[in-house]
């Protein structure tokens, strides 16, 4: 298999971390995503990854908590993440660098681009933590800054569903899958690929998305070479 992509962003939600549990971190199935990410690697492509923290703390269902502060203890919890794939991808020999947008030096370093970049180009695997550092942005739009901002060819959106539907395919048998999307359609029909403000961000810097099941953690291998899986979303074509 060849890749078709150079560097990639790989978002990864935090309940996918969590395997058959309802929260927390089954590294038994952090395995077989990282073997999948290691396969990726050794084909000699650049990746970065962009980590959820759902499986720990959802900010914006926290009811009556103040939403900033809300906000940075999900920051918190995509640390945790980002420290768990770290390990396992290390324990699989691949050299990886944790970059937090809020500073905690003693278990990671601060996000700076040029660094990141300079350790995609030497293949080492980046992670990153902590979203944008901001309150009110997701990780979905964490991903699209950081993709546009490592000019990552594509971003590789890894769910709990086979790709992008009309309506939950988990609550309507007769869901209609997309194989590919516009982002005008995404936007205008407003259906859960990412949220408006991330979406926008990969329309204006022309980043495409391939949204696949993370189920098989072999998809990661598929879509980095091209496969046909899941929903593509990208530019509309003239």
């Amino acid at each position: 298999m060849q890749p078709k992509y150079h560097r990639v962003l790989l978002k990864l939600s935090g309940e996918s971390l969590a395997g058959n549990q309802s929260h927390g971190i089954d590294f038994d199935t952090v395995m077989k995503i990282c073997r999948s990410i290691k396969s990726c690697a050794d084909m000699g492509v650049q990746i970065a990854i962009v980590v959820g923290g759902g499986n720990f703390w959802r900010g914006r269902s926290s009811g009556k908590m103040d939403r900033t502060r809300a906000d940075h203890m999900g920051m918190l919890a995509t640390t945790i993440n980002a420290l768990g794939i770290a390990d396992a991808l290390e324990q699989l020999g691949l050299v990886v660098r944790v970059q937090t947008a809020i500073e905690m030096r003693q278990i990671a370093e601060p996000y700076i681009r040029n660094r990141a970049v300079r350790h995609l180009e030497k293949g080492r695997v980046v992670v990153f933590g902590c979203g944008t550092g901001n309150p009110f942005f997701s990780t979905d739009t964490a991903a699209a800054l950081r993709a546009a901002e490592i000019d990552a060819d594509i971003i590789l959106k890894a769910t709990m569903v086979d790709g992008v539907y009309d309506s939950d395919p988990k609550k309507n048998a007769d869901a209609k899958k997309f194989d590919s999307l516009t982002f005008y359609n995404v936007l205008e029909k407003n259906l859960q690929v990412m949220d408006s403000t991330a979406a926008s961000l990969c329309r204006d810097n022309h980043i495409p998305i391939c949204v696949f099941s993370i189920e098989d953690p072999e998809n990661i291998v598929r879509a980095i070479c091209g496969e046909k899986i899941g929903t593509i979303v990208k530019e509309e074509t003239q």
